[in-house]
């Protein structure tokens, strides 16, 4: 690692800060969204076409980063591949705005979406990798949870003023097609707008450069997965890091069961549960990452803790209240995984380069990425009988799941050893 990283690590905090600054107003509409979850409910989507947008996310964020890995394998610089790789993720979301102005027939909008969505998850899944080994590149490993933590403090922050958009443009509109349109349109600029601002970061070469990899795709692959296979300690940690996934699951169903059975307004759920959710990410952002209080271990193993009352809120106090404590906690635990992931699997990877880390980690979770969320949609839809308790059912079987996450979480050890190659 280029010792030289820490003089520009203000530069590249503020470029990478200003770019999640630009996708956090678009995320809301299109990532982990409330308000796409609603949407599509008022599209006429069932439970499991809902359950499908983040397995659809989560195998394109499984599958396809294998190959920008392969073709960046060997590529030094990576700033101009992510760059790209942004810019083309954004136009799915900016194209599928456009046809909701012009669409005449209701029954073409699901399908369309979907189409999108697909485009839209196989270009995130190909810029995954290379951006997540840019960010750990142009951070020090001492300074990367702190840049980390800038970067999506700012993200959230947009992310709330995003929210709050969507809460007037609901309220007022309701979910009519036209200010779909826009809303979507206006997501889809901003991604692009943002992908530019990656040209304000300098990333510098490694003072030790790292073997120049050969081999076939397949060959590529295999390596990299026998690798992780073989270091026990990193499938500890992927053990332990599955309850993400279940967070993923929870904010794909929980607004409609609000709606459904407590009464909360759609406008609030779209707009005032991710508003909570990016407060709680926030501080989680400046008290683990900012002020980096706790171990990596002690930040990996809370959110396993948060998860289990989180899922108690929805099952025993569900209410305005509660929803919105349980959005703050959601929220606390995708901010706490998104400052520890990338350095951690960088810390277990012991590479200069751990692109192929990055891109084929996914891979292997894909089956528990995808499962959860395909799984719960569909019992949901086959137990609709029992009314809010087919929601508290799914819960309880997501508590068990935590449960064991924790167990491997604790199993792990956090400090494997400095990079070997």
């Amino acid at each position: 690692m280029n010792i030289q990283t820490d003089k520009y690590f203000a530069r590249n905090a503020t470029g990478v800060a200003f770019v999640e600054f630009f996708w956090g107003l678009g995320f809301p509409v299109i990532m982990e969204s409330t308000f796409l979850q609603i949407f599509l409910k008022n599209m006429g989507a069932s439970d499991v076409a809902i359950g499908m947008v983040p397995a659809i996310l989560m195998i394109g964020m499984a599958v396809f980063p294998l190959f920008s890995s392969f073709l960046t394998r060997n590529l030094e610089h990576k700033r101009s591949m992510v760059i790209g790789l942004h810019m083309v993720s954004s136009v799915s979301t900016m194209a599928f705005g456009l046809f909701l102005f012009q669409v005449k027939d209701p029954a073409l909008i699901l399908p369309v979406f979907f189409i999108s969505y697909i485009v839209f998850s196989l270009c995130i899944g190909l810029t995954f990798p290379v951006w997540l080994n840019f960010l750990v590149k142009i951070f020090s490993p001492e300074k990367n949870v702190q840049g980390l933590a800038i970067m999506f403090t700012t993200q959230n922050i947009a992310k709330i003023i995003s929210s709050i958009f969507i809460i007037k443009t609901v309220e007022t509109y309701s979910f009519s097609l036209i200010s779909a349109a826009w809303v979507f349109l206006i997501a889809g600029i901003l991604f692009l707008l943002g992908s530019l601002c990656f040209l304000l970061t300098v990333e510098l070469p490694d003072t030790s450069p790292g073997l120049r990899l050969k081999g076939s795709f397949l060959n590529h692959i295999w390596t990299t997965i026998r690798e992780i296979t073989g270091n026990r300690n990193l499938v500890k940690y992927l053990i332990g890091d599955l309850d993400h996934y279940i967070v993923i699951t929870v904010i794909a169903f929980y607004a409609n069961y609000a709606i459904q059975y407590h009464g909360i307004q759609d406008y609030t759920a779209a707009g005032l549960f991710v508003c909570f959710i990016y407060i709680g990410a926030i501080c989680a952002n400046l008290l683990l990452g900012t002020f980096n209080l706790l171990s990596l271990k002690n930040k990996f193993l809370i959110t396993k803790l948060i998860n289990l009352v989180m899922l108690s809120v929805l099952i025993f106090a569900p209410g305005f209240s509660g929803f919105l404590f349980a959005s703050f906690l959601l929220g606390v635990c995708r901010g706490i995984r998104g400052i520890i992931y990338s350095p951690m699997i960088k810390k277990f990877s012991r590479r200069n380069d751990a692109t192929a880390y990055f891109a084929a980690v996914p891979l292997l979770t894909i089956i528990f990425a995808s499962g959860f969320p395909l799984f719960f949609g569909h019992m949901l839809d086959r137990l609709a009988y029992m009314g809010q308790g087919a929601y508290q059912l799914m819960f309880g079987l997501c508590m068990i799941c935590v449960m064991i996450c924790f167990a491997a979480g604790h199993l792990t050890d956090f400090d494997p050893g400095p990079e070997k190659r």
